[in-house]
């Protein structure tokens, strides 16, 4: 049997991810198949490199860090995004909080990030080697419109993987993984609506007509592949972990309180939840 995880992204509300990443770590559970979107592909690098704590630490130290994200990084032509790319995808991992690239690369399993094509809107899988210590794939997995540029891979410009794929359930089974276990980052419930802002977004990119579509029709798309994450619950193929609540936590939450809370959320359902992930997987 194939056993893979699936991670959500969702900004800083995949801190709710890295607590279950770090009880997984702690209680030993590896998986043979990771794909991430995002965030959740950001944080899951450290997940496969068993660095225990290590993601829960760079918001906590860097969150108010205005070389780790601020506003006056989209000012530096250079840099043309609320975060520092530089800072948060090669300082931090390469010198401040060591990413363990050697560990990484013992990862038995595939590893994989979503971007979305700029140009055709379409989802690509693209492998992360940790070979590259600029960690160009990781920034196009996380390159939300507007606040990111387009982030070019041999040629290529990318964006945010969820805007073509926020949950990547059917690219796992089709790479062969007979149970999932997913990670979301929304409550029970939760019904994703497009904004206004959202609306506003996609006039900017207007150059960029597929990607705009991304934008106008993710909602709905999002909302279809929980319906089908449903099925595949009732199906026995997928376990589903959730957040109790995400309610008044922003994509860029500052209170760390609040972060705090949301990664605890994450790290103890994981433990009361072990004895029924391992008997999902063993059924």
């Amino acid at each position: 049997m194939k056993t893979g995880i699936v991670f959500e992204g969702g900004a800083f509300r995949s801190i709710y991810s890295c607590g279950v990443m770090d009880a997984l770590l702690e209680l030993d559970f590896m998986p043979d198949y990771i794909i991430g979107v995002s965030a959740g592909a950001a944080y899951a690098a450290s997940y496969a490199s068993k660095q225990v704590g290590r993601n829960l630490k760079i918001i906590m130290d860097y969150r108010d860090d205005k070389r780790y994200m601020g506003l006056l990084n989209m000012l530096d032509p250079g840099n043309r995004s609320l975060y520092g790319l530089d800072f948060a995808y090669e300082t931090i991992p390469n010198e401040l909080v060591p990413f363990d690239y050697d560990a990484f690369r013992e990862y038995k399993g595939e590893f994989y990030c979503v971007v979305t094509n700029v140009e055709t809107g379409k989802p690509e899988y693209l492998p992360y080697t940790g070979l590259d210590k600029t960690n160009t794939v990781l920034k196009a997995t996380c390159a939300l419109p507007v606040f990111f540029p387009y982030i070019n891979i041999n040629g290529t410009n990318y964006m945010d993987g969820g805007l073509s794929d926020s949950i990547p359930v059917e690219r796992a089974l089709a790479d062969g993984c007979d149970k999932l276990l997913v990670v979301l980052t929304r409550e029970p419930g939760y019904t994703k609506t497009t904004s206004s802002v959202t609306k506003q977004a996609a006039k900017i990119y207007k150059n960029k007509p597929e990607l705009a579509r991304d934008l106008l029709t993710r909602a709905d798309k999002y909302n279809r592949q929980l319906e089908r994450l449903d099925r595949l619950e009732r199906e026995g193929k997928a376990y589903v972990m959730r957040p109790v609540s995400t309610k008044g936590f922003k994509r860029t939450e500052k209170d760390k309180t609040k972060i705090l809370s949301l990664y605890n959320d994450g790290y103890n359902q994981t433990y009361n939840q072990i004895e029924a992930i391992r008997d999902f997987f063993k059924a």
